[in-house]
C-alpha cells in the first residue's frame, strides 16, 4: 500500500494560505503510508515530467487535520517517490484549526 487512503477533495475548512504562506513553512519529512489523498485521479503527464515542479514549490503540501494527513499538492511527487522505493516524502506541513 502506497497511501493509508485515497481520498476525495479536501474534507478539511478552508485553510485560505497562498503560495508565500505555504513556502514560510520549513519541510519536513512525512511517510506516504500515513498520507490520505485529496484527489483519487492523476495527469500522467505531470508524473513523467522532469520540470513538473519548475514553476511550483520543490516540496507537496500536506494538511494536518484530526489525526489525519492530507495530501492537498504534491500527488506526483509523491507516486515518484513510491516509483523509486522511497517510504518518505518531504512536505510542507499545514496544522489545520477546527
Amino acid at each position: 500500500m502506497i497511501f493509508k487512503r485515497v481520498g476525495v477533495g479536501r474534507p478539511y475548512p478552508d485553510h485560505g494560505l497562498t503560495s508565500r504562506t505555504w513556502a514560510d513553512l520549513p519541510p519536513r519529512q512525512v511517510r506516504l503510508d500515513e498520507l490520505v489523498t485529496t484527489k483519487d485521479t492523476l495527469q500522467l503527464d505531470t508524473l513523467l515530467d522532469e520540470d513538473s515542479t519548475f514553476y511550483g514549490d520543490l516540496f507537496a503540501h500536506v494538511v494536518s487535520w484530526r489525526g489525519d494527513l492530507y495530501l492537498e499538492d504534491g500527488l506526483h511527487r509523491a507516486l515518484r517517490a513510491a516509483l523509486q522505493q522511497r517510504i518518505v516524502l518531504h512536505a510542507r506541513v499545514h496544522k489545520a484549526e477546527e
